[in-house]
């Protein structure tokens, strides 16, 4: 139990101590997403976890540490526990029932699942090359796509996203989908399908890449809707005064 609390708080503690001295540069008071700018510091947390778990598939210290992780995890399991495929989903879910429920986010709904859409493709492909190329051995040995851990990249996906909409209303808000996006990772070890490598990687990737998507969402906004609002407009107006017969031609840019 001593090493699951350690896992949890590594996962959990630094990424907050770290967005509390950041918000203030991320965000500004006026609540648009056009605002939220790249700032260097927000890449540490995302690329020392990928970094963890690349730096695991050469350290042997590292792979004997993941055993030790496995065989603990797993030696009191009955029956696996599937909650980690619904759970991945929960934090990005929970920004639109917010709203739903009347506690508005950052971002309108365009937007938002804009953003949420973009960090979607950039995790799901970033994940599925990295399987394709590292072939690293499920901890059960079912295949050789265990890194990274594409359950806990979507769930941590889902909870940056849910800090960022939200986390100018509470940090709670970012707390608790941090919560259950360790969650999930830690039952995918529970399960015995990924190692805590594939767990760390999967969540640094998930972090980044909506982090990269709030980035890229200004120019994507702009593309995708910059000329549906500068088409000009035309109409034709007939009209008779009893008298004459005129036809008006109006044109707005």
């Amino acid at each position: 139990m001593e090493k699951l609390f350690i896992i949890i708080t590594s996962l959990l503690f630094p990424y907050f101590a770290l967005g509390q001295n950041t918000v203030a540069k991320d965000s500004v008071a006026i609540d648009t997403v056009k605002n939220i700018k790249f700032n260097y510091k927000q890449l540490i947390i995302p690329g020392i976890l990928i970094g963890y778990g690349f730096w695991g598939a050469e350290s042997g210290q590292i792979k004997s540490f993941n055993f030790q992780i496995r065989d603990e995890f797993t030696e009191d399991i009955d029956k696996k526990v599937t909650i980690d495929d619904f759970s991945r989903y929960v934090p990005a879910v929970s920004v639109y029932a917010l709203n739903a429920f009347g506690v508005e986010g950052k971002n309108n709904m365009r937007d938002r699942s804009v953003i949420l859409a973009t960090s979607t493709i950039i995790t799901v492909g970033s994940v599925f090359a990295l399987k394709s190329v590292t072939n690293v051995e499920r901890p059960d040995g079912s295949s050789n796509n265990s890194f990274p851990s594409g359950h806990t990249a979507i769930a941590f996906a889902g909870a940056e996203f849910l800090y960022q909409e939200y986390k100018d209303k509470s940090i709670w808000y970012g707390v608790a989908g941090y919560a259950v996006a360790a969650g999930t990772g830690i039952f995918r070890m529970y399960n015995n399908r990924h190692w805590l490598t594939d767990v760390a990687a999967g969540a640094g990737i998930g972090i980044l890449s909506t982090k990269i998507a709030y980035w890229m969402n200004p120019y994507i906004s702009r593309k995708l809707w910059h000329s549906e609002q500068n088409k000009s407009t035309s109409f034709i107006a007939p009209s008779y005064d009893g008298k004459n017969f005129t036809i008006c031609y109006f044109k707005t840019f």
